[in-house]
């Protein structure tokens, strides 16, 4: 089964099995890095002075890596940006996802 995961706005700290999954994706695609004062390489580069085309396929890249070593229970299937009616060049991504339930 594939989720839509976006960037965390809420945290439930009763989390488990795939909503703990996906609560872990949000947390990461919300984090820049050095954020973190006990683990300083968890979370992305959030680079914000590229180009936008650039800065998208940046995003994908680091946010995929990111996912990938920190959240390996989270399969990635597709990254995309979601339009922003209010600020024009800021990128509101969606990551489509789907949870190795094995592993649970």
């Amino acid at each position: 089964m594939n989720y839509e995961v976006s960037p965390m706005e809420n945290i439930n700290f009763g989390a488990t099995g795939v909503e703990e999954v996906l609560q872990n994706v949000a947390f990461i695609m919300s984090t820049p890095l050095m954020s973190c004062p006990l683990d300083r390489e968890f979370g992305w580069n959030t680079n914000i002075d590229d180009p936008i085309n650039i800065r998208k396929a940046k995003y994908i890249y680091e946010v995929t890596d990111a996912i990938r070593k920190f959240e390996p229970r989270a399969i990635i299937e597709n990254v995309t940006f979601e339009k922003s009616e209010v600020l024009q060049g800021k990128l509101r991504p969606r990551v489509r996802v789907s949870v190795d339930v094995e592993s649970l």
